[in-house]
């Protein structure tokens, strides 16, 4: 029959030193627990203060690109009439701020930063920090509100769109122009007026 080994402790070894030994592991043990807990807790606090603060800056960003659209409207609005009746357009009113309305109802449902007329056309202009393709897409929406609108009121004037940007890719130049918008850029104290030569702009 297999007899079972007693392993050898150190001669002299007593059971209070084993109990002693036993009980300094177990705290050992909640210490490490605890100091796990502890380092959790700090994980997550840290979690949500990242968290709280990645939002507060999206919201900063979010209002700092207004007040940025803003002062790029009032930066674009008292010359850009100017630019245009320079290649003949002949503009003689310019509003900002105007906000389309659904029939009967008082909720705007389009609002267009700048809007340039004459007898026989009229330019809605979307003014952007840094346009992107979203902007113009929802330029293009607008331009169709602000058709339905002129029906309604019995208006036959052409309608077109520029897109205005303070900063602009090479790339969102061309989606501009091919979505047939006229581009509206930052130039120095001033604007200019891009038209590149063949241009058609696009009639709603």
């Amino acid at each position: 029959m297999a007899t079972t080994e007693i392993p050898d402790y150190p001669r002299g070894i007593t059971f209070e030193q084993v109990w002693a030994a036993l009980m300094y592991d177990r705290e050992q043990m909640a210490k490490s627990r605890d100091e796990f807990d502890r380092r959790m807790k700090e994980t997550d606090r840290k979690i949500q203060e990242t968290d709280r603060i990645v939002k507060e800056n999206a919201r900063q960003m979010g209002y700092l690109n207004n007040r940025f659209g803003e002062l790029a409207e009032h930066l674009v609005g008292p010359s850009i009439m100017e630019k245009f009746n320079e290649r003949g357009f002949n503009f003689t009113q310019r509003s900002s701020d105007v906000e389309i309305k659904e029939q009967d109802s008082p909720r705007a449902f389009a609002e267009i930063d700048i809007l340039l007329e004459n007898g026989d056309i009229v330019i809605a202009v979307e003014v952007k920090s840094k346009p992107k393709e979203e902007d113009v897409k929802k330029h293009v929406e607008r331009m169709e509100v602000l058709r339905r609108a002129a029906n309604r009121r019995k208006d036959a004037r052409k309608y077109q769109g520029a897109i205005a940007g303070a900063i602009v890719t090479q790339a969102m130049r061309d989606y501009i122009i091919q979505n047939g918008f006229y581009l509206i850029e930052q130039s120095g104290d001033t604007v200019k007026l891009t038209i590149p030569d063949g241009f058609t702009p696009r009639d709603w």
